[in-house]
C-alpha cells in the first residue's frame, strides 16, 4: 500500500464534493441519480468512509466521469510523465483488490492506464448503467480470472485481452488460488 493513501481517501471526498457541487447538485440529487444513498455520499465526501469500488462506480457514472477521476487532486501539476512513486494508489475495502494508477494525474487524454492486483477468491460486480461512452481492454499480465459480461463469462489467462464496454454489467471473480494482475486500458470521448 501507498503512503498516500491517507491523502487518496481525502483527495476522493473533495473531488466528489467538487463534482457535485461544480453541477449544482444537492446531496439528495446525487444520491437519487446514482442509487447510493444520501448518507453514504456525505460520509464519502468527509473523507469518514472508504466507498467499495462498486459505491464510487455508481457515483461516478451518476457524475458522468470515471472512477479515475476521483484520485486526481487539482493541486497536481498536469505532465504527460507519471512517476512510479507518485502514482495513487487505492484499495477497494471489499475486495482487496489494489488499484494503481499509472495514467498522468490531470494531463489531458482520453485514454486511462490503470494496474490492478485482484486478490484470489475475490469478486466485484457492476449493475449496468446505460448511456456510459468509456471502453475498455483488460489484459492479463500474471494469473487468471473470470469476468462475465451480461450473460456471457469468458476466463482469462496470462497474456489474454478482453474489450468490454464501461455500463454493461461485470463481475470480476478469481477462483483461483494465486492472484490476478491485470492493465486496464480505459478510454472516452472526455477524461474529466
Amino acid at each position: 500500500m501507498s503512503s498516500n493513501e491517507p491523502d487518496l481517501s481525502l483527495r476522493i471526498a473533495e473531488r466528489v464534493r467538487e463534482m457535485r457541487a461544480a453541477r449544482g447538485w444537492s446531496l439528495e440529487v446525487l444520491a437519487e441519480k446514482s442509487g447510493v444513498s444520501r448518507s453514504m455520499i456525505s460520509l464519502i465526501e468527509r473523507a469518514e468512509t472508504s466507498a467499495t469500488a462498486v459505491v464510487l462506480d455508481r457515483i461516478a457514472s451518476a457524475l458522468g466521469c470515471s472512477i479515475t477521476a476521483f484520485f486526481e487532486g487539482e493541486a497536481t501539476p498536469a505532465s504527460p510523465h507519471s512517476k512510479r512513486e507518485e502514482q495513487s494508489i487505492w484499495r477497494d475495502p471489499e475486495s482487496g483488490y489494489v488499484r494503481r494508477m499509472l495514467s498522468p494525474a490531470n494531463f489531458t487524454s482520453p485514454i486511462d492506464l490503470i494496474e490492478v492486483t485482484f486478490p484470489a477468491g475475490a469478486r466485484v460486480a457492476y449493475a449496468a448503467t446505460p448511456g456510459r461512452e468509456l471502453h475498455q481492454q483488460i489484459w492479463i499480465v500474471s494469473g487468471a480470472m473470470e469476468v462475465q459480461v451480461g450473460d456471457v463469462k469468458y476466463s482469462l489467462s496470462t497474456g489474454d485481452c478482453l474489450a468490454t464496454k464501461v455500463g454493461e454489467s461485470i463481475i470480476y471473480t478469481n477462483p483461483h488460488a494465486k492472484q490476478a494482475r491485470y492493465i486496464v486500458a480505459l478510454v472516452s470521448g472526455d477524461r474529466k
